[in-house]
């Protein structure tokens, strides 16, 4: 086998060299295996440097069978033009390099081969060859690194190749098959290239095409590889981004994506860069107020984490301080509505202190509209402030071809003459709006999404629109504006939308220095940019080759380019060293500052904690003060945090290799005993599912680990044990218990006192508390315990004769059972660990002896005192902490604040309206509560009132399956009524929407009306309710319902309450002057509703319209604008169609000169009014997009 080299110097961007030139010699009968049909309808003209026009050959497209003659394999200049295209990112070439080995014995040689090495760009290459495949049917190539050991590859080595193999017949160069590629060669990628590069039953035997031999001769090949190294400028092309970092490559880390928040992450970035912002944001006072609810603090922290983090970035904490839920970090919102929600939040948290005007300063400039007089000294002018400007791209190629249209002169003249008031009266005028001045950062929004009237829908403009890196904006301001400083702007931020109109990506490309590079911040990868990257890869259109020559085949519609810039960030030049200010960190607020240091050492302490937790193991202890401070049921709980609850267990973690011996000692110093006079009580899960002492560990050799896996059942990740204190202590300090008494011979000695635990139910108190432990015998009987409870509670040695002990057995939480006084303990069946409560009452109160058993009364329902033991179990059991809040559109939170309350969730409706109206200070009778939705916290449904009506019912309904899985099971919403709730049984309550100014204005009101009453008695109960004047002093109300957006029917004053629809919406309004003491000919009415775009996405509120005869559309348009309320711009964006009822029918656009008696004259006709729905954001149906916090 053989090699030839051949090195050529770097070269520019080869152009394409589809198309030979056609000499005088040209043999137009020579076989081309790899002819190229040209199909387009177009001449194609080539011409190499050098040559003249006159030389060139005209290929004519006429003739389907002109050919291409392709190059000669050994004509390496040729084929490197052939195989090597220009690159869509254009790279700078930095060499060229052509190697060929000739492959001798092909059929013998080894299953994978390497070629001979030579040199490329500084480092060493070789072909890979497997001449049988690599685990396919096909002849595998590939181009490798040529290092001979994987330990001899450079850790940093990369390099950035455009190569192409190339297979063919040595004997005739005609014959061969090529495949190219690129790639970013590293140490872990090592070789690149073409599994399946050609079949291997077409190598041999086999006339190759269109000639009369193999391209595999006589067991012979070449195979040449053409080895391009490219400049690989920003240290990232063709990079697979596997174990990326960031900040070691540029210096900054990107921002998380929760899910579709990229646009957000984008904003952020360009924000953050902006570093007189930055400043601003550190400025706000937060150090009273680190809370995650406000969003000045969550911005600083997200601010702060850019600057110092060394990973990208999370945005939970602002997104939450702005109350977003799960749902709004899937949407993606209105960047521009965010941007100046964003900026009015700040705003408002910087009121009051010295940096109260800076955004103001910084982002906001100021414009003026004018009509202005030609002919006359008259102008009329309003000045206000902008915080961006929208700029149009459709109709525009570039950046300041859109200032000219924004600032585009409107001449009124003719019959649009202005009216320049008594003076001058009608006159020609100019109207128009010129910039008195603009914002240091300018935020530019280009309008790339509009309605597209031929399609009805929004579109998302694709069209090439350029954008420059600098741009004097002195060219659009007011003669009149200050100019002493100039007004150019460079290009700081391009923000960039991927996608069309319902998906899409963002990101951004900033330039975070005065001078240097572009970065392109995509969530959380942050890269360098090349310019041609930030400008011509986001002007949108169809995308170009390298060279800017159109593709051959242009009978196809060309490609356009998803992504393109839609929000622009420019920074006048002469301010740009006060904006792009240094960020140090005294800037930083040292409370910030001093909060994350603590957040990271608690971090860190977490996560050397979770590294060495195989080592440890936890152990939860009951000590004598635990069991004193618990009030419930059991020893413990075991889930309770001991920061927080005396009754929890103490909570230790030591390593699993301690012994036991280890173990009593921490406690013993922890609770300040001698670690002689404490035993340890091994805790196991009964088969009844309490918690239960079970035997003592006498033996303290063992490790923790080996006597946690040696306990009995237990479903607890640490050891559980209660810690006994010895009563007794020998004259060798040493303890002496009452069972289980270790003796000198080793031999541990079980007599039959059995461990029982006490507690005691305070009636006057109405608690239930743990007291201590007992030994006593089992043979004694239950009445002997009440010497030890009297001297243990010091209630001195006996009770009077009007009182008793009364004793249970707690076995479970729910099965307390009474104790026999003359049972034994044996007959009783208690054992090791057992509870017995027990509690004094008066002998009068008890029906019980204390030597007769008898079951207890069942609880008072009309009392919350307990007279037994067993009835306050009994509500331990089933006790519920119930959060209560004011109804938020039908009761006052200020008069009502939200509370909590233990209750017992067997109580009935009427005793929780009790206890509720005891705590309000109302009467019981006139509450009303209403559940809560589980997503939304807001009001459901009103709840019924019921005998049967228990409020574990209420809280968790049964029935209705997935209904009640949204309804939370710990709230309610209270209302105060103005009258009992039996009386409100009697009333119907409507929803009346109250219309004024127009119909802009829109008020809600829950009206109450008896169910026998009449509409006319609505209205009358909606007058006092909404407190507006009556029908005699503001005009006649009529009442009317409206369905889906539609007028339904108008209501008759006669029409009885009870029959209107409680799914319909009753809208309530002044008659206008117009339809009053009309005749009854002339009342043709059509009803009007708002849709956007279609019919079927109708918004807004419909309304009655009265129809004149013979009246033209433009003047019924000023009776429309005075009856909606709607002014200027916003009612001059409107298209008036009639819309007929039929489903799919189109509307019909109406001009000014048509009559709408005419043209709508069915009462099955509609007057839709087509404009933008104001309520939602234009893309993906969002809500309102808002900021809390």
């Amino acid at each position: 086998m053989g090699a030839v080299n051949i090195t050529t110097p770097p070269s520019p961007t080869a152009e394409f060299a589809n198309l030979t030139i056609l000499e005088d010699d040209h043999n137009p009968q020579a076989p081309s295996p790899n002819a190229m049909m040209i199909d387009a309808p177009e001449e194609h003209v080539v011409e190499p440097n050098g040559t003249d026009i006159d030389d060139v050959a005209i290929i004519n497209p006429d003739s389907m069978e002109t050919v291409i003659e392709p190059p000669r394999a050994n004509d390496y200049e040729a084929m490197k033009e052939t195989v090597l295209p220009p690159l869509i990112e254009q790279p700078r070439i930095l060499e060229d390099q052509v190697h060929t080995w000739s492959v001798q014995n092909w059929q013998s040689l080894a299953n994978k081969e390497h070629g001979p090495v030579f040199e490329a760009g500084g480092f060493p290459w070789r072909i890979l060859l497997f001449p049988r495949g690599n685990n396919v049917d096909q002849c595998s190539i590939y181009l490798e690194h040529g290092f001979e050991a994987s330990n001899a590859v450079p850790e940093d080595f990369s390099c950035c190749v455009q190569f192409a193999l190339v297979l063919w017949n040595p004997n005739d160069p005609s014959i061969y098959f090529h495949h190219a590629a690129h790639h970013r060669f590293t140490k872990e990628e090592s070789d690149w290239g073409f599994t399946r590069f050609l079949e291997v039953r077409k190598m041999f035997n086999v006339v190759w095409e269109n000639f009369d031999r193999p391209i595999i001769e006589n067991d012979a090949a070449n195979i040449t590889a053409y080895v391009r190294i490219v400049e690989d400028e920003t240290g990232v092309l063709w990079h697979n981004f596997n174990n990326y970092d960031s900040k070691k490559e540029t210096g900054y880390v990107g921002l998380k994506n929760q899910g579709a928040t990229c646009y957000l992450n984008s904003l952020l970035q360009s924000l953050y860069f902006t570093n007189a912002f930055r400043k601003a944001i550190y400025h706000i006072p937060t150090q009273e107020d680190e809370s995650m609810n406000n969003s000045a603090y969550t911005l600083q922290r997200l601010f702060y984490q850019l600057q110092t983090s060394n990973a990208a970035v999370g945005t939970n904490e602002l997104t939450k301080s702005f109350g977003w839920e799960t749902r709004h970090i899937f949407e993606q919102q209105d960047v521009q509505e965010l941007s100046r929600k964003l900026m009015e939040r700040m705003e408002e948290k910087m009121k009051g202190t010295p940096y109260e005007k800076v955004l103001q300063q910084m982002f906001s400039g100021k414009i003026k509209t004018y009509i202005s007089c030609i002919n006359v000294p008259y102008e009329s002018s309003r000045i206000e402030d902008f915080w961006d400007v929208q700029l149009n791209v459709s109709g525009n190629q570039n950046l300041l071809e859109s200032f000219q249209d924004y600032i585009q002169v409107e001449k009124l003249d003719g019959e649009n003459q202005y009216f320049a008031g008594e003076q001058y009266k009608l006159q020609d005028a100019n109207k128009g709006v010129i910039f008195q001045s603009f914002p240091d950062v300018l935020h530019l929004q280009l309008k790339r999404f509009e309605y597209d009237i031929q399609r009805d829908t929004m579109m998302k403009i694709n069209d090439r629109y350029e954008f420059p890196e600098e741009f004097d904006a002195g060219l659009y301001l007011d003669k009149d504006a200050d100019k002493s400083e100039s007004w150019e702007y460079q290009l700081h931020g391009v923000l960039v939308h991927s996608g069309d109109l319902n998906t899409g990506h963002y990101y951004a490309f900033l330039k975070p220095n005065k001078e240097g590079w572009w970065y392109k911040y995509d969530d959380d990868k942050v890269t360098k940019a090349t310019k041609r990257e930030v400008l011509e890869d986001n002007f949108g259109g169809p995308f170009r080759t390298p060279n800017g020559v159109r593709a051959l085949n242009s009978k196809k519609a060309p490609l356009m380019r998803p992504n393109s810039a839609y929000m622009l960030v420019y920074i006048r030049k002469c301010k740009l060293d006060k904006i792009l200010t240094p960020v140090t960190a005294e800037d930083t607020p040292y409370h910030l500052q001093k909060r994350f240091e603590e957040e990271t050492a608690a971090r860190e302490a977490r996560r050397k904690e979770r590294e060495e937790q195989h080592l440890y193991l936890g152990v939860k202890v009951i000590t004598e003060s635990t069991f004193q401070n618990h009030e419930g049921t059991d020893l413990t709980l075991f889930e309770a945090n001991p920061d927080e609850e005396p009754a929890a267990p103490r909570s230790y973690r030591l390593l699993r290799v301690a012994t036991m011996a280890d173990l009593v000692s921490y406690i013993a110093a922890d609770i300040e005993q001698d670690p002689r006079h404490i035993r340890l009580w091994i805790m196991v899960n009964r088969q009844n599912k309490t918690i239960r002492p079970d035997q003592p560990v006498m033996d303290l050799r063992p490790t923790v680990e080996e006597t946690y896996n040696r306990a009995a059942a237990h479903r607890d990740q640490a050891l559980r044990v209660w810690a006994e204190v010895a009563e007794e202590i020998g004259p060798d300090g040493e303890a002496i218990w009452p069972t289980y008494q270790g003796q000198s011979n080793g031999v541990i000695v079980k007599n039959d006192l059995i461990l029982l635990f006490l507690k005691w139910f305070d009636i006057e108190s109405q608690t239930l508390r743990g007291v201590g432990h007992v030994y006593i015998s089992k043979e004694k009987k239950v009445e002997d315990l009440i010497p030890t409870i009297l001297k243990k509670m010091g209630w001195g040695e006996k009770l009077s004769n009007d009182e008793k002990i009364q004793l249970w057995e707690e076995i479970k939480p729910n099965m307390i059972e009474v104790l026999k006084a003359k049972q034994t303990l044996k007959a009783a069946e208690l054992q090791d660990g057992d509870i017995v409560c027990f509690q004094r009452m008066h002998e009068r109160k008890s029906r019980i002896g204390l030597g007769e058993a008898k079951a207890s009364e069942e609880p008072n329902k009309s009392s919350d005192r307990f007279e037994d033991a067993r009835e306050y179990y009994d509500f331990l059991l089933n006790k519920k902490t119930v959060k209560f809040h004011a109804h938020p559109q039908k009761s006052d939170a200020e008069k009502f604040p939200a509370f909590e309350m233990v209750l017992n969730s067997k109580m009935s409706y009427d005793r929780l309206s009790e206890k509720i109206g005891e705590r309000l200070g109302v009467e019981p009778t006139h509450l009303r509560f209403y559940t809560v939705n589980g997503s939304s916290g807001n009001p459901r449904t009103a709840v019924k009132r019921g005998q049967n009506q228990a409020l574990h019912i209420i809280l968790n309904p049964t029935g209705y399956g997935q209904l009640n899985m949204n309804q939370r099971n710990d709230a309610l919403y209270f209302e105060v009524l103005d009258m009992t709730l039996a009386e409100l049984d009697t009333k119907k309550c409507i929803k009346v929407t109250v219309l004024s100014e127009g119909m802009t204005k829109e008020e809600q009101f829950d009206v109450l009306v008896s169910k026998a009453g009449q509409v006319r008695d609505l209205i009358e109960g909606l007058i006092r309710k909404a407190r507006i004047p009556s029908e005699e002093e503001g005009g006649k109300i009529r009442l009317y319902e409206t369905s889906n957006h539609k007028f339904f029917r108008e209501l008759d004053r006669l029409y009885p309450v009870i029959s209107i629809n409680d799914y319909t919406t009753v809208v309530a309004e002044r008659i206008p002057e117009e339809e009053l003491n009309l005749k009854e000919e002339d009342q043709q009415f059509i009803s009007v509703f708002h849709f956007q775009g279609e019919p079927s996405r109708a918004h807004g509120m419909p309304f009655k319209f009265l129809v004149v005869e013979g009246e033209k559309f433009s003047e019924t348009k000023k009776r429309l604008e005075k009856r909606t309320g709607l002014k200027g711009k916003s009612f001059e964006k409107i298209k008036f169609a009639v819309v007929r009822r039929a489903q799919y029918s189109r509307p019909q656009y109406l001009t000014d000169d048509e009559i709408l008696w005419e043209v709508a004259p069915s009462p099955d006709d509609f007057l839709g009014l087509d404009h933008v729905d104001r309520t939602r954001t234009l893309r993906n149906g969002v809500g309102d997009l808002f900021l809390k916090g």
